[in-house]
């Protein structure tokens, strides 16, 4: 069992990982623009849409309904005794169906909820792309845009919070149904996992600024070596 465990820890780590990098990429074309009398090729990028926008959000808000019964009943005693309070605390204790059915619909709320008013708006994208005279090949700019923005990320949000919601009940069900002792809640998980990935992202591109400046200072000494010298006239 205790290999089992073990193992699947590191799987889950492994499968957070993974979904926090996933993007689906939308491909972005810009037309060709004229400067003076030169004419520049139109180019392409593409506009990253991440798979679990929200990031850990969604299950913190969860987590944090699920505790206002305890929080109230610790703070009121005498109300704890009451009936509504005393089935509230029965049913929406960890492990129960009530509880594992509360938190994931919260947390595919959220999801929701979160990404588009916070993360990705697709009315201020479209706008930001149109602006900027780029557009979806095959979508028109503005309002149709933003419909199409809107659709992808409703489908993109489908997997996310299946798997927020996945990765934060996996650990309840093996406390509560199977008595694991497994101490780390899906909600610490994704927390460790985004904090770890942040950190070495911010490493990666120190590194890279201070590869870039090395570069920039021998280049500067090249240039400067090449540079003769004025010769003085001599005087007879």
């Amino acid at each position: 069992m205790i290999v089992g465990v073990v193992v699947m820890v590191i799987a889950t780590i492994t499968f957070v990982v993974f979904m926090e990098r996933a993007l689906r990429k939308i491909h972005i074309q810009y037309p060709r623009r004229q400067v003076g009398m030169k004419v520049y090729d139109g180019g392409s990028s593409h506009l990253p849409v991440k798979v679990n926008p929200a990031g850990v959000i969604p299950a913190i808000f969860a987590s944090s309904l699920l505790l206002l019964p305890v929080t109230i009943s610790t703070f009121s005693q005498g109300a704890a005794t009451g009936p509504v309070m005393s089935w509230l605390l029965a049913n929406f204790g960890p492990g129960q169906p009530l509880y594992l059915l509360f938190f994931v619909s919260m947390i595919v709320f959220f999801a929701y909820f979160y990404t588009f008013n916070v993360s990705f708006k697709p009315d201020d994208v479209a706008d930001n792309l149109k602006n900027q005279n780029g557009f979806i090949p095959g979508i028109r700019p503005g309002k149709k845009t933003s419909e199409y923005l809107e659709y992808v990320v409703n489908r993109v949000l489908v997997l996310g919070s299946a798997y927020l919601a996945a990765v934060c009940v996996l650990p309840e069900i093996l406390r509560g149904q199977y008595a694991i002792p497994f101490y780390f809640g899906g909600t610490s998980v994704l927390i460790v996992v985004s904090v770890t990935m942040d950190t070495i992202q911010q490493a990666q591109s120190h590194l890279l600024a201070h590869q870039y400046e090395g570069l920039i200072e021998k280049s500067q000494l090249r240039g400067k070596s090449k540079k003769r010298p004025k010769r003085t006239p001599t005087r007879r």
